[in-house]
């Protein structure tokens, strides 16, 4: 019974306010962290979600003058409308514009499936 003593004098002298505190920010401790996890897997959850919504989207018939299919001809002229600067200052940045009709001579963006050829499918059976 010699131990119950030394259990009574660390209670006296304050110990079980140290090992309280320690408790106490041990679980802080383990409950920020724990939510810092929860948050970055929340994170990954939505760059995923957002990557494969991207991913299912097809691709826009955009030209490289960044023109939709719709503003070219059958022949891949561009028939869109750009401002050109027309006057430049010191720095070389540009003070009046004019419009003026794309300089683009072909559409380079992705094709349309209508205009890919496919044979039609066969029954084998």
């Amino acid at each position: 019974m010699d131990w119950l003593w030394w259990i009574f004098v660390f209670f006296i002298v304050g110990g079980f306010g140290w090992v309280a505190d320690t408790g106490r920010t041990a679980l802080r401790t383990r409950h920020e962290r724990k939510m810092q996890r929860l948050q970055l897997a929340e994170h990954e959850r939505q760059a995923e979600r957002e990557a494969l919504e991207v991913a299912q989207k097809p691709p826009e018939p955009v030209c490289g003058c960044s023109h939709h299919l719709a503003k070219h001809d059958r022949q891949g002229k561009c028939h869109e409308d750009v401002e050109i600067p027309t006057e430049l200052d010191e720095n070389k940045k540009p003070l009046k514009y004019e419009l003026r009709q794309c300089n683009c001579q072909q559409y380079v963006g992705p094709q349309p499936l209508s205009r890919i050829y496919a044979d039609e499918l066969t029954d084998l059976g």
